[in-house]
């Protein structure tokens, strides 16, 4: 799409979420690690309101959640769950601040997006917003204002960046297909309309005014088309998921000028050998799609599979080392 905002090369960044407690040590690996395009971290081990969701649901302008037995539930006023989450962000971005003084490049920061928050956000009732048409509209709406602040608050804080917005969507696939479970566990919600999903998207990247954003999902089947014409920039996925009946509409995509981040290391702890191989499956890939090596270091940025909040410490400082390094033997050996 010629409107999309254009992202430009990286060659390697995180996902977001890693292991422990500590912003400050968060903050230092994610700026340390990714010199060309670090991250906010996310520390969900702190527990709820640093958790995706009760993070998210921080943001959230004019709606509130508080955590219930079940999960995260829409309430009428900010309580204490709400005033943690904010408070935790403020940790983290106070952190990000002192190691990115001076910084110049780009910088990403990630949040839910509007169909995962409203699968997993419980009504009054207990049945996930998803349910309530009306009540997925009031949450995308309030996910879009809170998203336009935040964004407003990283950029005073790091006024040389270029921002990139995430959106975290790994339940998008099963709200397309009608797999998200009710309360009951019994049945599940009616799949959502593809062209109300991209619609909500849409507008939801909007708030990124003239800003690129990256849809992470990595969940099988990620609809890259859908994505693409909500007017996404980067599509985050986990690329051991891909089978080969993805090749046509990632070939479209990569011609579109769309940015691959290609989730190739593991995200928890596993043995990490030789760079190159990680990004083997990659060089497959653009062999069998008969794309130009050459676009490799323009079209794919190199990230672990997920988040690695259920990694080591240890090894998810190795892990983003390793996709560092394996980015640089795409870009110096594309062939």
């Amino acid at each position: 799409m010629n409107d999309t905002p254009h992202l430009p090369p990286a060659l390697a960044t995180g996902v977001g979420s890693l292991p422990g407690t500590d912003a400050r040590e968060a903050a230092k690996a994610a700026t340390g690690g990714f010199e060309d395009f670090p991250h906010l971290p996310e520390l969900p081990a702190r527990g709820p309101g640093a958790d995706m969701i009760g993070r998210t649901a921080g943001l959230l302008v004019e709606l509130y959640a508080r955590v219930e037995p079940s999960g995260w539930r829409i309430g009428d006023r900010p309580g204490r769950d709400t005033r943690r989450a904010r408070s935790w962000l403020g940790e983290d971005l106070d952190a990000l601040e002192e190691f990115t003084q001076g910084y110049e490049g780009l910088l990403k920061v990630q949040a839910v997006g509007p169909w995962t928050l409203a699968a997993a956000l419980e009504l009054k009732n207990g049945e996930a917003a998803l349910s309530d048409p009306g009540a997925c509209r009031d949450l995308a709406a309030s996910l879009a204002e809170g998203l336009r602040q935040h964004l407003e608050e990283v950029r005073r804080r790091v006024p040389g960046a270029r921002l990139v917005l995430q959106l975290d969507e790994p339940s998008l696939t099963a709200v397309l297909r009608g797999q998200v479970r009710t309360a009951s566990g019994y049945r599940t919600h009616r799949a959502v309309d593809r062209q109300t999903v991209e619609a909500t998207l849409r507008d939801v990247v909007g708030v990124h005014d003239g800003g690129p954003v990256v849809v992470h999902c990595c969940a099988p089947d990620v609809p890259f088309a859908l994505l693409r014409r909500a007017g996404v920039a980067g599509i985050s996925f986990d690329f051991s998921l891909l089978t080969e009946r993805d090749d046509e509409v990632i070939g479209e995509a990569v011609e579109g000028g769309t940015r691959l981040f290609a989730g190739v290391v593991p995200g928890t702890d596993a043995p990490l050998s030789d760079p190159a191989g990680s990004v083997m499956g990659v060089r497959t890939l653009w062999r069998r799609l008969g794309l130009r090596p050459g676009l490799l270091p323009e079209a794919v940025t190199v990230t672990p599979a997920c988040g690695l909040a259920g990694a080591s410490p240890g090894y998810a400082r190795s892990a983003y080392a390793h996709c560092v390094r394996a980015a640089r033997s795409l870009a110096d050996n594309p062939e």
